[in-house]
This record gives C-alpha cells, structure tokens and sequence, in this order.
C-alpha cells in the first residue's frame, strides 16, 4: 500500500487527477472504475480541464461506475448516472456507449447484477478503480459485515450512510434505502486502485481502514491486501495516521518516488 500526504484537498484531488492523466495517455482504451460524492467532484474537474486544455482524450476510454441508488432512474439530479453525466461525462470526448452505471430501476435487480459482473470481465477487467471512503468505513456501498470476497449485488445502505447522504436530496426522506455496488471482491480485482480521502472528518476512519486490522465492519480495510494501492490524502485527512513502521510507511509530499516524479506527476509514497 502506498500513501500520499498532499497538503490541501485540491492539491489531493490535483495528484489522482493527474494518475487518471498519465494510465489514459499511455493506454487509450483504459477501463476505468469511477466513483461519485463531493470528494470527486475536484478530480473531474481536474480531468475536464486537462481535456480542454491539455488535449487528454477520453474516446476509447470504458467507465464502470461503483454504484447506483435502487429505484432512482437516470435523469434524477440525486442519481450517479446524472452526477457523472454533469461532473465528467458531458464535459469531455468519451463515448455514451462506452459509459456504464449499474441500473437502479432495472426490472429484476440480480439479473442487473450478475449482467454488471459480465460486461467487467467482458473487457478485461477494470484497470484503475477509483474509490472514497464513506464515514461507515465503505467503500463503493459496501457497508460495514460485507464479505470480502462479495460481488456485484443489492445492498440496504447503513444509518449512518443515509445520514451522510441525505442532505443531498432536495427532501432528505426520499433518499432510497438500498443500492447496486460492486462488491469488494470485484475492487480487488481491479489492477490499480486509488482510494481519495480529504478532510478531518475522515481521519479516524482512515486510519482504522490504512493501520487497523482488516475487518468486515471496517470495509475499506480490504485494501490493504490489494497488491496495487494507493491511497491520496490532504494533512486534515491524515491527522490519524500515527504507526510507525514498514506497514504503510507515510512520507510527506516532499519524498516522492523517483518513478513518478520522472513521469511528471507529483509525488508518492511507497510501502
């Protein structure tokens, strides 16, 4: 696992921006894992800049997005279809039909599930899977007692999930109950994943996540055994992260790999 300390949220959001950049340039037809929420939204604003000034072109590029609120269609403004239609899709080159979001209102919600997996495998597999870190510890919805090995499948959202999310909407008891996610065994598949953090609220629960055991009730803890990790945070967000030692070392923005500095990309930290 590997961690960057970045000293603000937009410099955070920034630096995964700039991974984005650097996996589309050198593989066209990157199959990206997406995720939503107010943590994103400076990413895709980042990657829409890049496309309209630096020429970063999403054409062959595939999207699976994390999740999907049962029950909400496309079009609604509290949907993650809309919000990456308005934050990222609508702004930049990439292809509709090359964009995939899990169908909350589908007719028989398994069948979506299941058919969700295959059209995963179908290209390949996901490549770079972008996550956040809910308050419960979940990433994607994957609330707190998920297994480890789970797949793409129906989920009841925790309280305290409802509770983050429900400011959202326009009148906060129509929030749905449940949700389509990938499951984490299908983010463990992916072959880099990035997990962004911002914020002080999020430190406790990053640092159960980053140096705590891995735990069902702490589902982001699954993590650390993916071979390819890193995790992005600003100074607030990091407050937490106090063990010392080989597993994760932490290092300020100031001792970046010598790999990624030579890419051009602000710096990492490594394990």
């Amino acid at each position: 696992m590997e961690i960057s300390i970045q000293p603000d949220a937009a410099a955070a959001a920034e630096f995964v921006a700039r991974l984005i950049q650097q996996e589309v340039q050198s593989r066209p037809r990157l199959v990206l894992g997406l995720a939503t929420g107010r943590t994103m939204e400076p990413v895709y604003a980042q990657l829409i800049r890049m496309h309209r000034s630096e020429g970063l072109d999403f054409s062959a590029c595939r999207t699976f997005n994390l999740d999907e609120y049962v029950g909400l269609p496309g079009t609604d403004p509290n949907s993650y279809r809309h919000y990456m239609e308005a934050h990222l899709f609508q702004a930049v080159n990439i292809n509709p039909a090359n964009t995939r979001v899990p169908d909350g209102t589908a007719e028989n919600l398994a069948s979506e599930c299941a058919d969700y997996e295959d059209r995963i495998q179908a290209v390949g597999g996901i490549d770079f899977q972008l996550l956040g870190i809910g308050l419960s510890g979940h990433i994607g919805f994957n609330e707190p007692s998920s297994p480890f090995a789970s797949r793409t499948r129906v989920v009841t959202l925790a309280p305290a999930t409802r509770e983050q999310n429900s400011p959202l909407f326009r009148d906060p008891g129509q929030m749905p109950r449940q949700a389509i996610t990938m499951g984490m065994g299908t983010i463990l598949e992916s072959r880099q994943c990035v997990l962004l953090a911002t914020g002080g609220d999020k430190a406790a629960i990053l640092a159960a996540a980053v140096e705590g055991p891995l735990n069902t009730m702490v589902p982001a803890s699954v993590l650390q055994l993916h071979p390819n990790c890193v995790i992005v945070v600003d100074e607030a967000a990091a407050r937490g992260l106090n063990r010392p030692g080989p597993a994760p070392r932490v290092r300020r923005k100031d001792q970046f790999a010598d790999s990624l500095v030579k890419s051009g990309i602000a710096s990492t930290t490594s394990t």
